[in-house]
């Protein structure tokens, strides 16, 4: 009878069967990680929210979980990461977020692309210093209120999720850009004109009629980049609208800025 012998390099390097082997492989990224405030473990097939890291609410400023197959953030360590600032967990399995998470008081970047959230918790407004939130391609079917309260939100990505409708409550918004491309919006609010920082808005491959996009978006707001591509109406009509004028001048501003 031939003896099989393991294949050389493989002992203890396949974190794919989740985080609480204590392997020698997520042993050292956590001791990398207590020197640096950075944790990084990406295409690893995790499935749980590494339990190590506890040792580490202290230390870290930065998690980057991306590319795993994370379902859930374990409620009773996700909020002590007291002087976390970045957290990435694009392309997992999140369903929901726990309220938990909304105590991270320092966190500026949070990017959960390609999850599976359909919506934010109630608290979400407390993470007051957020700047970047990243939410593309999740199952959102509504913008989420919560975000009107966060006054130090620069940048939102609601790309690719199920929004229909952008309501009243746009208006209170603080962000410079907002995404919306490839969702099924096909009513917007005046609202959206009264924005007091909102200079870019992406609505590309949506499902708006002229007549449902606020001529007060060219004629009366801080809006100097707008992208509509792909929706239910040639470009050259938006050109033909009261207003268009007004809106290029900003355009054309903003692009000597910036050359």
């Amino acid at each position: 009878m031939v003896e099989s012998h393991p294949a050389p390099g493989r002992h203890e390097e396949d974190l794919s069967r989740g985080p609480t082997m204590g392997n020698s492989a997520l042993r050292a990224h956590v001791e990398t990680a207590q020197k640096t405030g950075v944790f990084q473990l990406k295409d690893r097939g995790l499935t749980e929210f590494p339990s190590e890291l506890q040792k580490l609410t202290s230390n870290l400023r930065t998690i980057d979980l991306s590319n795993n197959k994370i379902e859930s953030l374990p409620p009773m360590i996700i909020g002590k990461f007291t002087l976390l600032k970045s957290l990435s967990l694009n392309n997992n399995k999140l369903t929901v977020l726990p309220d938990e998470l909304c105590n991270l008081k320092k966190l500026e970047m949070l990017s959960l692309n390609n999850n599976h959230l359909r919506e934010l918790p109630s608290t979400f407004g407390q993470l007051s210093a957020l700047k970047t939130l990243s939410l593309s391609g999740n199952q959102l079917r509504a913008l989420p209120p919560q975000l009107c309260s966060l006054r130090h939100l620069d940048v939102v990505d609601l790309s690719k999720n199920q929004i229909r409708s952008i309501p009243d409550i746009v208006g209170e918004l603080q962000v410079i850009e907002l995404n919306l491309n490839q969702n099924q919006i096909s009513q917007i609010s005046v609202k959206i004109s009264c924005c007091p920082r909102l200079k870019v808005l992406r609505l590309e491959e949506n499902c708006l009629e002229l007549s449902m996009l606020p001529q007060s978006i060219l004629s009366d707001s801080q809006i100097c980049l707008l992208a509509v591509e792909g929706n239910l109406f040639e470009i050259k009509k938006l050109r033909e609208l009261e207003g268009y004028d007004k809106y290029m001048e900003r355009f054309t501003a903003t692009k000597k800025k910036f050359a």
